[in-house]
């Protein structure tokens, strides 16, 4: 295969006068008197370089009736561009299809509804929202890893498959070896001691438990990988697949969480913005015109800390109506998020120490008796962007409340180890990647954040 260029290259470090490849596929074609111009994009950016075709250039003829869509490469030599907005130009010497389009390749128009362009999910990768989106989570993906990886965090990979569900939803994908049709029964029910593992398995819906037995060895870990969810919510913010960033660190109590979880979206909001201007530019104008002014606002501002109590007080006095109710006991939904984050402090916050009884059996239990240390991470537009809570690092207590909770101590015996021998004080938070690129891209439904969405009656692709 010959040697070919990438555009954004071209573009940003331009050899004037050289011979060059690029390959790509063709956006558009204009074809005038005497010229004709094709705008080839490969994926490296948002911009697309323009290749003049002159009638004197072999096969002129056959390369003005190039589709649109149609797979290229292109040998020429770069020039200044002429014509404004532009900086350069490809001047073609020829031109050679690898793979062409007909009048049925459904992206012909340059405009799209996102739900159309869902349903050719194959496809979408070429309009130019999506190779902005999917750029971005690739950069952030980097991002991630060099935070955590600057300040000495080791990643660890955690089950995909599972005995425990972390937070006792019993919202698991079930993964099995046995009959569907007609599986071995125990007193009725499908005995799963034949099954491959032994024992009821399932997708993890979190890598938490885990996490924590690394960090109480490691000191500080994260996990950064798919989690599956079987819940059937058919919503913008809901997917039954996605990625969740879980870091854990020991000898760590709520206040060096919510530190973390602080420094972490500075960093990450940051990065978008420096890393990936030309797309955050083109956020800010098709998707959310304001948005680079949102995110750079949230990087520079406060980060506000909240009680529970107080949060519940606020809102209480608030002088509109919500959905739904409030009191304290009961947790906080995005509405009342929102009014916390736009409304009252007018900006990021944190809400910290909720009541026990709405919260996970692993939080460690605070001394009042009625609330454990929990927080959550609430920002503007979204609300809760990130969730994560002290672990209860106390054997007796932690026993008595999975007895509460009903929860198999049994099953769990190995995660009990780590608080019988060398128990620590640790903490850790959770941050959903795909809404994280939703809050970065002002993109408003996550099937359109992730390049193959799962999601209840959808499996394709």
């Amino acid at each position: 295969m010959s040697k070919y260029q990438r555009v954004l290259s071209l573009l940003k470090n331009p050899p004037l006068g050289t011979g060059i490849t690029v390959k790509g596929w063709v956006r558009s074609i204009r074809v005038g008197k005497g010229v004709a111009f094709i705008a080839v994009n490969d994926g490296s950016c948002v911009t697309s370089l323009q290749v003049v075709l002159d009638p004197g250039m072999p096969g002129y003829e056959e390369a003005c009736k190039i589709g649109t869509g149609s797979a290229v490469g292109v040998e020429g030599v770069l020039a200044a561009s002429p014509a404004a907005g532009q900086p350069v130009e490809l001047r073609a010497e020829r031109v050679t299809v690898y793979g062409g389009v007909d009048e049925s390749y459904p992206l012909q128009k340059k405009h799209h509804s996102f739900e159309f362009l869902r349903s050719i999910a194959h496809l979408r990768p070429r309009a130019n929202t999506f190779g902005a989106v999917f750029r971005v989570r690739s950069a952030l993906s980097f991002a991630i890893h060099r935070f955590f990886r600057e300040r000495g965090f080791v990643y660890v990979h955690t089950p995909i498959i599972t005995a425990n569900d972390c937070e006792g939803a019993g919202e698991l994908f079930r993964v099995t070896t046995l009959d569907l049709a007609d599986p071995p029964r125990i007193e009725g029910k499908p005995d799963f001691g034949r099954d491959f593992f032994g024992q009821a398995t399932g997708l993890a819906v979190s890598g938490q438990l885990e996490g924590e037995l690394l960090a109480c060895g490691l000191s500080s870990i994260y996990t950064f990988g798919p989690t599956f969810r079987a819940e059937n919510s058919n919503t913008a913010r809901h997917a039954a697949e996605f990625w969740m960033v879980e870091p854990e660190t020991a000898f760590a109590d709520l206040a060096d969480d919510a530190d973390l979880a602080e420094d972490f979206i500075r960093y990450l909001c940051r990065f978008a913005l420096e890393e990936c201007a030309e797309d955050m530019a083109f956020f800010d104008k098709q998707i959310e015109p304001g948005l680079i002014h949102r995110i750079g606002a949230l990087a520079d501002s406060e980060f506000v800390r909240m009680d529970y109590t107080e949060a519940i007080a606020k809102l209480e006095k608030a002088s509109v109506s919500f959905q739904y109710p409030v009191s304290w006991g009961l947790d906080l939904q995005t509405e009342h998020e929102r009014y916390l984050t736009e409304k009252v402090v007018g900006g990021p916050m944190f809400v910290l120490n909720y009541p026990k009884e709405i919260k996970a059996f692993y939080m460690r239990q605070n001394d009042d008796g009625r609330t454990v240390a929990a927080m959550d991470l609430l920002v503007p537009k979204v609300g809760e962007i990130i969730g994560g809570s002290q672990r209860e690092e106390r054997l007796d207590l932690l026993q008595a409340r999975m007895e509460q909770m009903g929860i198999d101590q049994a099953g769990l015996s190995w995660y009990l180890d780590s608080r019988r021998w060398g128990t620590c004080p640790h903490a850790g938070f959770g941050l959903g990647f795909e809404r994280l690129i939703m809050y970065l891209t002002g993109m408003e439904n996550i099937r359109d954040v992730i390049p193959f969405p799962r999601t209840p009656g959808h499996a394709e692709f």
